[in-house]
């Protein structure tokens, strides 16, 4: 729809800040509306023309804020919507929590009459594929959820104004029943940035594997799980896909959880049977507990005006915005910075990216998404906006961490004081990931191991700041062979004494020793060398 020759959508179909023919639409669109500046390059950048012009826009006001020069007069304030969607970090938290604790033998007071429930129970049966039957198990998590996370369920309704409409279209697309849009709100409580502690990510919590293999790709800067947009195709393909393999939609939604491979166990385990219910208890914990939740909500949203759920009504369930596609690295403090914008509306209108850094990489296009109000400012002022951000950048100690694709692989070498969870904290991954990329069978490592690591987020190289290690002295290697034989009483410290230039951190490495404990007639070497 339009309004006052604006396009107008509602704000869930405005995230499509990855979708390229979306970006060349958009940045189309704003040529037609406001100069554009030319194409910037490395060479552009240190123009001393640019440069005057910096200093001429990029100036400081009484507040010490930038004041750049807009075409536009008015701003209508959507920050009022952007903080109720930017909760939704804590609701996910709760859901997670509910989720996987459910406890269906609580006895909860509430007013609702289990002939009530079945009625209502069967009304929607007859709506939804769903095979939607009454049991006591799905009653206490109903009841659960009215008591003990009424809350949650309210702020739910409100969020899901702005998310829904998304989901329907493409559920739509996809033949899958447009009730499926609850299963966001069980899975993320509708956080685009949502982590689950096994590291599934985004509104419909894909792992990475997972994620791959429907076309969201991640490396250090961008995760497209965390894109609203595709991250949505990409679960309605998923779910039309599992239902094509168990043809029914409550296995469906298990084998979203769980795998295929679980629910397959499931019912062999259980003589055949393929009714949710019937192989429930042959299902993972936190799966038995996962379809229950989604027919909770699905019947909290249908009868929450019989509850007396109360909802933010809104007036306008959207946000005009724009994108631009950026041409230079640029992070978010600066744009927060030069274009009046908070970090917390950035991070809200471009989950996508992981560092709060939209990078410049070869043969890639990544956009940034403003509300309109805004979108000006950066357009009016681009190349000065980049000429500062570059400048900026150079000046940091440190550099950006450079981007490694996650299909590249390192050798890390184990050090003395590592250990699996540190090393997959360094890089992003799961202490599980590494064994099986190494065939590790325990955690025990040893120093001058060598792993196969695929990184998932940024790392620094060891470039800048390698630690000097003493020089070993070849001669006194030499006079003994570069071996020494441990001798009763013979001790770490006392043996790096005898050959100047090694230390006990040497003798440690060169040997694999992780203790101080030596066995007489153990051959130490003396080099880092193969004997």
């Amino acid at each position: 729809m339009c309004l006052r020759g604006k396009t107008i959508l509602p704000l869930v179909f405005l995230f499509s800040w990855l979708s390229l023919p979306a970006q060349e639409a958009d940045s189309t669109r704003i040529s037609a509306s406001t100069t554009l500046q030319s194409p910037l390059d490395s060479t552009s950048l240190d123009n001393p023309s640019i440069s005057s012009q910096m200093n001429g826009i990029l100036s400081k006001g009484t507040d010490g804020k930038f004041q750049l020069k807009d075409l536009e007069e008015t701003r209508k304030s959507d920050s009022l919507w952007m903080k109720e969607l930017s909760k939704s970090a804590d609701w996910f938290t709760a859901m997670y929590a509910e989720v996987q604790n459910l406890d269906e033998n609580e006895t909860l007071d509430i007013d609702l009459p289990t002939d009530t429930l079945k009625a209502r129970l069967a009304k929607l049966n007859e709506k939804t594929p769903f095979n939607i039957a009454y049991n006591p198990s799905l009653e206490s998590v109903i009841k659960s959820f009215l008591v003990r996370k009424r809350d949650l369920m309210e702020r739910m309704l409100t969020a899901s104004q702005f998310y829904f409409p998304l989901f329907e279209q493409e559920l739509d697309n996809q033949d899958v029943p447009l009730e499926m849009k609850y299963l966001a709100i069980v899975e993320s409580a509708l956080n685009p940035r949502a982590r689950s502690r096994v590291g599934a990510k985004g509104l419909w919590q894909f792992m990475y594997s997972t994620g791959r293999i429907y076309g969201l790709n991640v490396s250090s800067y961008v995760d497209e799980r965390n894109d609203p947009i595709l991250a949505t195709k990409a679960a309605t393909k998923y779910l039309s896909k599992l239902h094509d393999i168990f043809n029914d939609w409550d296995l469906a939604l298990a084998a979203y959880n769980s795998g295929p491979g679980n629910v397959n166990k499931a019912i062999r385990r259980s003589g055949g049977y393929k009714n949710y219910w019937n192989i429930r208890r042959n299902l993972p914990r936190e799966t038995a507990g996962y379809v229950p939740a989604f027919l909770a909500t699905m019947y909290i949203f249908e009868y929450a005006d019989e509850h007396g759920l109360k909802k933010v009504n809104v007036d306008r369930p959207y946000f005009e915005t724009d994108t631009i596609i950026v041409k230079n690295t640029i992070t978010f403090d600066q744009i927060s910075k030069l274009v009046d914008i908070s970090k917390e509306e950035l991070e809200m209108l471009n989950p996508a990216y992981k560092l709060n850094i939209i990078p410049k990489i070869k043969g890639k296009k990544y956009v940034l998404r403003l509300p309109v109000s805004k979108i000006g400012k950066f357009v009016n002022n681009e190349e000065a906006i980049y000429a500062y951000a570059k400048k900026e950048l150079d000046s940091l100690e440190k550099p950006l961490p450079q981007l490694v694709e996650t299909k590249n692989q390192i050798r890390y070498k184990v050090r003395s004081g590592d250990y699996l969870g540190k090393i997959a904290e360094r890089y992003g991954v799961g202490v599980s990931q590494i064994k099986r990329w190494n065939g590790l069978r325990s955690n025990n490592l040893r120093i001058g191991q060598r792993l196969t690591i695929f990184p998932r987020k940024p790392y620094y190289a060891n470039t800048t700041t390698k630690t000097t290690k003493p020089k070993v002295s070849t001669e006194a290697a030499a006079k003994a062979g570069k071996v020494h034989v441990v001798q009763s009483g013979d001790s770490l410290w006392t043996i790096s004494r005898k050959y100047p230039g090694i230390s006990v951190e040497n003798l440690k490495e060169w040997n694999g020793i992780s203790g101080n404990n030596l066995k007489p007639g153990t051959k130490l070497k003396l080099c880092e060398c193969s004997s």
